[in-house]
């Protein structure tokens, strides 16, 4: 994977850059300490990945994102975890906090490698077919796949696609997720994020921030925390 790397800290960016010349899966095409600096290569080349810093003296990082007319897939890498939700709602990877250790940089770009050979593998052959009571038919690799309800642990937006996540495995289908969740049964799915949807019979536990499936941690967005206490959590406390 072809990335680039933005961070106001000189030290930062020496140290980062080192770490990823240790990973063979990416290469380094550019190191910049502005924001604005790293447009002219994005309009140029095929950048597959940025490692982007949030707080700069040119301009916030999550502005600079939402701004930006080519995204490349992000990683964020900061000295702020407060940021983490904010980073979320722009469909970032992963998100990093200095200092970065080699263990979890390489989590965060096997994982961005998974995306992009899914990104890759599209067909237009690849969405939703038909719902119904228990299951839904998605088609994907030119097969019909049948995926019951109670298997799915969540639902992850990719642009504008789907991924469909289950104990087993992960089927992307060409659908945005607004549009699945309004065919999805609201009794047994749950939106928390404009990111993510999560089946409620998989949730084992939550915080203010955070739900809890399995060995997955999933952010809750800021604007979903009412409706997810709301038809979650309300009711279902045990009463002293």
């Amino acid at each position: 994977m072809n990335c680039i790397l933005i961070d106001d800290e000189p030290l930062a960016r020496h140290g980062l850059a080192m770490l990823l010349s240790q990973i063979s899966a990416v290469q380094l095409m550019g190191s910049f300490g502005n924001p604005f600096d790293a447009d002219g290569l994005l309009h140029t080349k095929t950048i597959d990945l940025m490692f982007l810093d949030i707080n700069m003296p040119s301009i916030n990082g999550i502005a600079y994102l939402r701004d930006l007319s080519i995204k490349p897939m992000v990683i964020f890498v900061t000295d702020y975890p407060q940021y983490a939700l904010d980073s979320y709602e722009l469909d970032a990877i992963d998100y990093l906090v200095k200092p970065v250790r080699p263990e979890r940089l390489i989590k965060a770009v096997e994982k961005a490698e998974r995306y992009l050979n899914l990104l890759q593998n599209l067909s237009d052959e690849n969405r939703v077919q038909e719902i119904a009571q228990d299951f839904v038919f998605v088609r994907s690799d030119r097969k019909s796949h049948k995926i019951f309800f109670q298997d799915i642990l969540f639902i992850e937006a990719l642009k504008d696609y789907v991924i469909i996540h289950t104990g087993e495995k992960k089927i992307i289908t060409a659908i945005n997720i607004k549009t699945i969740m309004g065919q999805l049964p609201q009794s047994r799915f749950i939106r928390i994020s404009r990111s993510y949807i999560v089946n409620m019979a998989h949730i084992t536990a939550f915080d203010s921030f955070t739900v809890f499936l399995k060995s997955e941690e999933l952010p809750i967005g800021n604007v979903y925390k009412e409706a997810f206490n709301s038809r979650y959590a309300s009711g279902n406390y045990l009463k002293r």
